[in-house]
């Protein structure tokens, strides 16, 4: 059977945040001025939206703002068929169990948005566990086992990342190189995420009127049998960090040999898409992901340009693709036959994930 994407939606919470105005919702650590101007100079990220206000108070939680999202796509299109099957994902979610998926189920229950009893797959990681949900809600799908899904990302990092929170390990004084520091690779993380939930309706016929996306193909690979550990979010205390020397290190030599595996098994050529949507967690990243993809063109001219909203919609982690195709699609005139491919590579522990798209 086929899928279709028929609708998209995403909840950006609160107005957007200047980099000047991080500290009046994030709070201040002692020594991370220079550490927050170089990261932000890096990043290139110019706004972005948190769920706290100035007093450190939680304006919405993760299942909150996966709620919002979902109430976003599904008043764009009534599915054909109910939605029998939800997945979602996150990087940081209040409990551990039960499923993140089972909470927003109960949460969209409580708003009246999907009151039944449906089947459920939750998915925990960094950025591409709700890469993941996706996939898993496309085959179910394509499988014929469901005619209607919902797939979400959401995040909550402030929730972790304000001065009431985190509780950096300060061994500063042992590393001549701060970036090498444990400090240095959990702070240097509040200037690089936001707050942020996206969803999509996957059907199996295209909407009669409209856009859809037929899902062509999707591709995952994890390469942790063959990396260290790189970054990770500790249960016990709530501290993220991630190790930006083995990020350096292994993220290009994977991204290739996963890109290389996908275009070979799918018959695949870049040229054939009109634009790539790569979550990129900084435009630090730009140049080497550009070079990463020349790899797989024969004629430079053919190559395809990208597109991110990453400047103004921060790096929402594992909700930023979500956001970004429901931006995209709502901010550009879109043919069919028109070609996107979703690129979501993971520091965790180096996982990735493309999926293949197609206007209709």
């Amino acid at each position: 059977m086929e899928c279709f994407i028929t609708a998209t939606g995403s909840y950006l919470p609160g107005p957007a945040i200047s980099n000047e105005e991080i500290h009046e919702y994030l709070g201040s650590l002692d020594g991370e001025s220079q550490v927050a101007q170089s990261v932000l100079k890096m990043n290139g990220i110019v706004s972005r939206h948190y769920a706290t206000d100035r007093q450190q108070q939680a304006t919405h939680d993760v299942y909150d703002l996966a709620t919002r999202a979902t109430q976003a796509c599904l008043s764009e299109a009534t599915p054909r068929s109910p939605v029998t099957f939800l997945s979602a994902g996150s990087t940081y979610a209040p409990y551990s169990g039960p499923g993140i998926a089972s909470i927003i189920h109960s949460r969209l229950g409580e708003a009246g948005v999907v009151d039944r009893s449906l089947e459920l797959s939750s998915h925990g990681g960094i950025c591409t566990s709700a890469s993941a949900a996706l996939v898993a809600a496309v085959r179910s799908v394509k499988l014929g086992e469901h005619q209607a899904a919902l797939s979400i990302g959401t995040e909550h990092a402030s929730e972790i990342l304000k001065s009431s929170s985190i509780r950096p390990i300060d061994d500063r004084a042992e590393h001549a190189d701060l970036r090498k520091s444990q400090w240095f690779m959990s702070v240097f993380l509040r200037f690089m995420l936001s707050d942020g939930g996206g969803a999509c309706l996957l059907e199996s016929q295209p909407l009669a009127e409209g856009l859809s996306f037929r899902v062509d193909w999707t591709h995952s690979m994890s390469f942790a049998h063959r990396a260290p550990l790189c970054m990770k979010l500790d249960n016990s205390n709530r501290l993220l960090s991630q190790d930006v020397g083995i990020l350096t290190r292994h993220l290009y030599q994977f991204a290739g040999e996963f890109v290389a595996a996908a275009l070979e098994k799918n018959d695949e050529q870049l040229g054939a898409y009109r634009m790539i949507l790569p979550h990129m967690s900084s435009y630090f990243f730009r140049r080497k992901m550009e070079k990463t993809m020349q790899k797989f063109s024969s004629d430079p001219e053919k190559m395809p340009p990208y597109w991110t909203n990453l400047a103004t919609a921060g790096n929402t982690g594992a909700a930023s693709i979500y956001v970004m195709l429901d931006e995209f699609v709502r901010t550009h005139e879109i043919a069919p036959g028109d070609r996107l491919l979703l690129f979501i590579p993971e520091s965790g522990q180096f996982n990735f994930v493309l999926v293949s798209l197609t206007a209709v």
